[in-house]
């Protein structure tokens, strides 16, 4: 009983963190009405620019109060910048487009950061005092138990705040009725930037004294957004206390379920305990708070709300798809092994990307577990090969069908909320799958890549090593990129007509208004598990042509960060049309675009980070001057001039006028 009170408390640090990112996420969805995906991020941001001061780094060196104080005056300004660009430009926008305007704030801070800092980890200077405390024979550090009593008084200061003063009443009314708070002589716009302000502060001054205990890092401190989503969750996104409750308790659990693992009954492999369990925990837990608080879930009375992104028709499909594939064709026979590999991965990608049309263009749910659906896929068509000697064409079948079933699993788990609220569960879902399954070698490939098996039929090879290797004879054979093109031209033409079939129509019904779709007879749930079943057949399909493209699969190819980064890109060029798709998926790492890059502009080693940092930027631009995307953008722009013509041609000659400018 003793061990596990120090364990607990040893959480605390962890679960102070996770509590301040829970805080800003209460506060950001006051001040915005939108989920903030940024909140940890700003944690990452503050623990840098701290370290930055107190080490010399930008060449002058700060004492601690100093250091300190400076750093918190850069939060200031980081949350000005963040609302001058991200937030107010967005007011009136769906929330669709607040939350990805969110992700482009956490793809930019996340790529800046490493590109000025590194990406190693770094150690910073303590804040708090080093001392220790012995609970039995184990010391427990101060500092974490400090940690966690600020983090409390920081939720119950703002608790007084949002009770008792005229600030706090003011937000309140603003986020439970936007228009009668305007009616009030209320100012939405400046409540948001001081509710921005107040969200940086407090996850500054946490970033500050948490470093030292939780380490800085691009890579991990962003992701404590998905734990705190969960505190956030059971808080109902509006109480401070019980996410600041939720979050320390996660941290706890998260610190009691490693000490599980250190005894012989908890589940192993070979004497090694899974990896990966505390994410599986807190997937568990946003799942059980999305059935017992979806249906009750805040909504925000907005001024005016933009619609989603149009979804214009696919008209002349063959038109479009017949230059693309016969380009696609040429280049793979014609173009170096270099550029042959970069089509293919372009043609994998835009699979993928056709995945997201589905399910955020013509339902308007924000999933980003689409490439951990496609991970499954791929690590379950190189175990079907390996272990039971199950290969093409059954292999990819199977994997497929294990990609489609998960899919289905994580939607439906989901059924309760609406719109963007689907982010939450996703987010966590893919976590979960990359850190439990992805990370565990009998399931995934742990920390080593695994082999798979290059198709063939009837003994002739499909895959990349096929004998005919084009004009320059190098390998990959064009033999699979040619499969791949077909593959991916059949699932353009699919993803375009469903648009115009009943099914498709039924789903922008769905995604236009849940409620109305209901009344007129549509089966919401049911469409919502077939959208799903649909984008994760088409994610399973990227994710056993990835892994028949690279010949192995592993981990790294399935992050999520990664699959952020291509929720972001297909968005700014257009979620709704499956061209965004072609384009996001000549965009991915590896295709065309970055391989371009990467020779002529580019430092070669660093591609993916400066890809992502292009992606965060331009995401961004994009939602302040083409909210529904450039593609979209460039489609209603064509539609109008086509209809001014047409309207030209319909008007009738204007007879000729007097002196007094009266028709005659």
């Amino acid at each position: 009983m003793q061990t596990i009170l120090v364990f607990a408390l040893l959480g605390l640090g962890s679960g102070a963190v996770i509590a301040a990112v829970a805080i800003g996420v209460v506060l950001s969805w006051r001040g915005t009405g939108s989920f903030n995906l940024a909140a940890g991020a700003s944690v990452m941001v503050a623990g840098y620019m701290f370290w930055a001061f107190r080490t010399g780094f930008f060449r002058f060196t700060l004492d601690t109060w100093p250091a300190v104080i400076a750093t918190l005056a850069f939060m200031v300004l980081y949350a000005v910048v963040i609302e001058l660009l991200a937030v107010r430009p967005l007011r009136t926008a769906s929330p669709l487009a607040k939350l990805v305007a969110s992700l482009g704030v956490l793809l930019l801070s996340q790529a800046l950061v490493q590109v000025i800092f590194g990406t190693a980890p770094l150690a910073s200077p303590a804040v708090l005092p080093d001392d220790v405390i012995v609970v039995g024979d184990v010391p427990v550090p101060v500092a974490q138990l400090i940690l966690a009593a600020g983090v409390s008084l920081l939720a119950a200061g703002l608790w007084l705040i949002y009770r008792f003063t005229r600030f706090g009443l003011a937000t309140r009314a603003s986020s439970e009725n936007e228009v009668a708070a305007v009616l009030a002589g209320l100012e939405p716009s400046s409540i948001s930037v001081m509710n921005s302000i107040l969200a940086n502060l407090g996850a500054g001054m946490v970033g500050i004294a948490a470093a030292p205990i939780v380490g800085i890092s691009a890579t991990t401190i962003p992701l404590l957004i998905v734990p705190a989503l969960a505190a956030a969750l059971f808080a109902r996104f509006t109480s401070f206390g019980i996410a600041c409750a939720a979050g320390l308790a996660i941290g706890v659990g998260e610190s009691l379920i490693f000490y599980a693992s250190t005894k012989p009954w908890f589940p192993n492999r070979n004497g090694v305990a899974l990896s990966g369990v505390q994410p599986l925990v807190v997937f568990v837990l946003i799942v059980v708070a999305l059935w017992w608080r979806g249906s009750s879930l805040p909504q925000r009375g907005d001024l005016r709300e933009r619609s989603l992104p149009r979804v214009p028709k696919q008209e002349q499909l063959a038109r479009r798809m017949v230059p693309m594939v016969a380009a696609c064709a040429i280049a793979l026979v014609v173009l170096p092994s270099e550029f042959r590999q970069a089509v293919v991965t372009g043609l994998v990608g835009t699979v993928l990307c056709l995945s997201f049309i589905v399910i955020m263009g013509y339902v308007g749910q924000l999933s980003v577990v689409q490439l951990a659906l496609a991970g499954i896929a791929g690590f379950g068509v190189a175990r079907l090969s390996s272990r039971y000697g199950i290969g093409f064409p059954l292999g990819p079948l199977i994997a497929v069908v294990m990609a489609l079933i998960v899919g289905v699993v994580v939607g439906v788990s989901a059924l309760r909320v609406r719109g963007v609220t689907l982010v939450v569960v996703t987010l966590a879902a893919a976590v979960a799958v990359e850190k439990f399954v992805f990370a565990n070698p009998d399931w995934g490939g742990g920390q080593t890549a695994v082999t798979v098996e290059q198709p063939s039929i009837f003994g002739v090879s499909l895959g990349t090593d096929a004998g005919f290797r084009g004009l320059g004879g190098d390998l990959p054979s064009p033999v699979f990129g040619l499969c791949a093109l077909v593959v991916t031209a059949a699932l353009y033409a699919f993803v375009a007509n469903l648009r115009r079939g009943e099914l498709g129509r039924r789903m922008l019904a769905v995604r236009s208004n849940e409620r109305a779709a209901a009344a007129a007879g549509v089966n919401v749930r049911a469409l919502k598990v077939a959208a799903f079943a649909i984008s994760s057949a088409l994610a399973g399909v990227a994710g056993v042509l990835f892994a028949y493209d690279f010949g192995t699969v592993s981990t790294s190819m399935f992050d999520v960060m990664t699959a952020l980064s291509v929720v972001a890109s297909v968005y700014v060029l257009g979620v709704t049309v499956v061209q965004g798709a072609v384009l996001g998926g000549f965009g991915m790492v590896g295709a065309v675009v970055p391989l371009i890059l990467q020779k002529w502009v580019l430092p070669q080693n660093q591609v993916g980070l400066y890809v992502q940092l292009l992606i965060g930027a331009g995401l961004l631009l994009q939602l302040r001057f083409y909210p529904d995307g450039i593609l979209i953008a460039s489609a209603t722009k064509r539609e109008r001039r086509r209809v001014e013509r047409l309207r030209g041609s319909a008007t009738p000659p204007v007879q000729p006028a007097n002196q007094q400018g009266v028709a005659a």
